[in-house]
């Protein structure tokens, strides 16, 4: 008997590979064939050594989504998956033009709001979800953390401990300005939502190590609070798919804090998966319409230490 093909586009895939490799394994346990293809600005990125790569269009090019849903038409995708912030509400735009295809994101007026920081403190608050506190230019207490409004990565933060500094920031209205928590621990909470809204799992980890905004080493911890945390996030936003959900431990007050939502794969998912969260299956369940169960039996204290590997290029080849 022949097996079932899917076609997975990834937006912004270029060195996600443990992400594609793992939706491969997926589809092994499933029993189709899974086909990667990637949407880059350069082909040569290390996706390139396991799907093909489609080089296109920046994500803030107007013909971008049109761009996209030829790359999709032609390859037959029945998955998309933005794997970076910029793509997500292209990926929502692009839901629009492919109707039959699984694009597991929210709505497109939600992921706008999530990645303007400013926009969606507004919208945490509104929601009665804890937040760090949140200034204005003229109220703000020192030490103040500033962060971009529109930024990723931890890129472009600054901390500011005497307000003559703060002041010589330049285009001040571009950053969002909060309470600097200098005793603190990061936690991300790996999250995957049915297309009914049924939450299927929520995985807190702890973030050990960051460089350049990525964990690169990051362990499952058994939250309850965290747990209950993401779930009201989730509620809150009618949130789909596949997110991770930060938030800030406050050591010294012993208070949890919601800092950003990022409705897409996070790049420390392969640690929840690793510990039993099937992630991946559901994704790929879901494009093809099999049930899908909850898990809440994932392990705890699993630890994922990230490590660079590198692909070469030949000029010419």
């Amino acid at each position: 008997m022949s097996r079932h093909k899917t076609t997975v586009l990834l937006l912004g895939g270029a060195r996600r590979v443990s992400v594609a490799e793992l939706l491969k394994k997926s589809g092994e346990r499933i029993g189709c064939d899974v086909e990667i293809v990637s949407y880059e600005l350069n082909d040569r990125v290390p996706i390139s050594i396991l799907g093909k790569v489609e080089v296109g269009l920046k994500w803030s090019d107007p013909a971008v989504v049109a761009d996209i849903v030829r790359v999709a038409t032609e390859h037959e995708a029945s998955i998309i998956l933005p794997l970076v912030d910029g793509a997500i509400e292209i990926a929502a735009k692009c839901r629009e033009h492919l109707p039959d295809a699984f694009i597991p994101v929210g709505d497109f007026e939600t992921s706008c709001r999530m990645f303007d920081k400013v926009e969606a403190a507004k919208a945490f608050r509104g929601a009665g979800l804890p937040i760090p506190q949140t200034y204005s230019v003229i109220n703000a207490e020192i030490p103040v953390i500033a962060k971009p409004r529109k930024g990723s990565s931890s890129r472009g933060i600054h901390v500011f401990h005497n307000m003559e500094d703060l002041m010589h920031l330049p285009n001040l209205d571009n950053y969002i300005l909060q309470e600097y928590i200098e005793n603190f621990e990061e936690y991300t909470v790996d999250c995957y939502i049915s297309r009914e809204g049924e939450i299927l799992v929520t995985v807190p980890r702890i973030r050990l190590e960051v460089m350049g905004g990525e964990a690169t080493r990051t362990k499952t911890v058994d939250n309850p609070t965290l747990q209950r945390m993401a779930r009201d996030v989730i509620k809150a936003f009618s949130l789909r798919g596949p997110a991770t959900i930060q938030f800030l431990h406050d050591r010294d007050k012993d208070r949890y804090l919601l800092l950003e939502v990022n409705p897409r794969l996070g790049n420390g998912i392969v640690c929840s998966i690793s510990a039993g969260a099937p992630i991946t299956d559901y994704i790929l369940q879901e494009s093809l319409g099999v049930p899908v169960r909850q898990c809440d039996d994932w392990i705890p204290g699993t630890l994922m230490a990230r490590y660079q590997r590198e692909v070469i290029f030949f000029e010419g080849r």
